[in-house]
């Protein structure tokens, strides 16, 4: 028997409560027990995005929230400014582009943020950007963005400012409204703890007024058409009963935590995640890194990609491994959503156990985390 352990930064394993409700039988999707379902759901969305505004829960991964927030609030020959460094950085540019929006790109290294002063450079030289692309937690890289900053200057022009926290809301602070940020897009399989098939969508007042200009192509990700339906407690096409029903579970939890108490748990795993890699003698490659997963440099004389296999095909553990041009040189650990102080000790001691069979002289790693998760 092998018990397989998932540390991967999404997806992430599912509560058991969220796998049995999904396992019940199905409900029609034009019932008034699945409108009551629903209504249940757009509360609790309000309160894990920290927001005010509607929550629009789409039928299609995280990318089709985050193409959902190009195609409907900016029109062919449009200007976006693009924060990249890293993969899903890169993936607003490359949506804009689809679109023929004008992707205007600020590229830190990766493994660095984007300052807040790159971004007041980009608006000052493209005043005629009609939103800003940025992301909470550069999932490829570790990275945390300081979106707070960045709200603050988004807001002081006519641009709305776009966020990408699929990896990141419900494990990292984000607070919407405060924030000034206009559109959060998200999805189901990271910290919301259940599996891949829901974009979440969280829409402005400012956000929505340009909606109504905007003309890129849209049908099924069309969220004025979603919003309108979710005023009567339904959906513009078939829901995804089963993945909204264990939603209601996921969201329950968080409410049963509380945020506060979500967050603090998050920086802790975060923080002895990164006190057993250190002990190791391993370098945590992100320079700000984020609480929600950490990355890690493959040490000299380490096979990266093998370093990841094996420990998947051996142990039935999965992590992840790098992307693109950190493709074997790094390897991603995730301590989020359904993830506890044990879950930190198991994956970082299989890393040792590996690394050792693989050459590597280091160790420590769990009992350095253990010192900082009992402190």
């Amino acid at each position: 028997m092998r018990k397989i352990r998932l540390y991967a930064p999404g997806p992430t394993e599912v509560p058991p409560q969220a796998l049995l409700a999904m396992a019940q039988p199905i409900l029609h999707h034009r019932t008034p027990q699945f409108q009551a379902i629903l209504a249940e759901v757009a509360e609790g969305l309000g309160y894990l995005f920290q927001t005010k505004s509607p929550v629009i829960t789409l039928a299609g991964v995280s990318t089709a929230a985050m193409e959902a927030s190009v195609s409907n609030f900016l029109s062919p020959g449009d200007t976006a400014i693009c924060i990249r460094g890293g993969k899903f950085g890169e993936r607003w540019a490359e949506i804009c582009t689809a679109y023929g929006v004008k992707s205007v790109n600020i590229d830190p290294e990766w493994g660095s943020a984007a300052s807040p002063e790159d971004l007041e450079k980009a608006l000052k030289a493209n005043p005629d950007a009609k939103a800003v692309y940025a992301t909470l937690v550069e999932t490829s890289t570790g990275v945390l963005s300081d979106i707070e900053a960045f709200g603050r200057i988004v807001a002081k022009t006519d641009a709305i400012l776009v966020v990408d926290a699929v990896s990141s809301i419900g494990a990292v602070e984000l607070l919407t409204d405060t924030w000034n940020v206009d559109v959060v897009a998200a999805g189901s399989q990271k910290a919301v703890m259940l599996p891949p098939g829901l974009g979440f969508a969280s829409v402005s007042d400012k956000a929505w007024a340009l909606t109504k200009s905007a003309g890129c192509p849209r049908y099924y990700l069309d969220l004025a058409k979603a919003h309108k339906s979710m005023e009567k407690n339904s959906t513009p096409f078939t829901a995804p009963v089963s993945l909204i029903i264990g939603l209601r579970e996921t969201l329950a939890m968080v409410r049963e935590e509380g945020m506060e108490a979500l967050l603090a748990r998050h920086r802790k795993l975060a923080e002895a995640c990164r006190a057993g890699v250190e002990a190791m003698g391993l370098t945590v490659f992100s320079k700000a890194p984020a609480p929600n997963l950490t990355a890690v440099s493959v040490p000299d004389g380490i096979d990266g990609d093998k370093f990841v296999k094996t420990l998947r095909d051996e142990y039935s553990l999965t992590i992840a491994g790098g992307q693109a041009q950190l493709k074997g040189k790094i390897f991603r650990i995730s301590h989020m959503g359904y993830a506890d102080q044990i879950d930190v000790l198991t994956v970082l001691g299989a890393v040792e156990l590996v690394l050792s069979k693989m050459g590597y002289k280091g160790s420590g790693g769990a009992s350095a985390a253990a010192k900082v998760l009992a402190g």
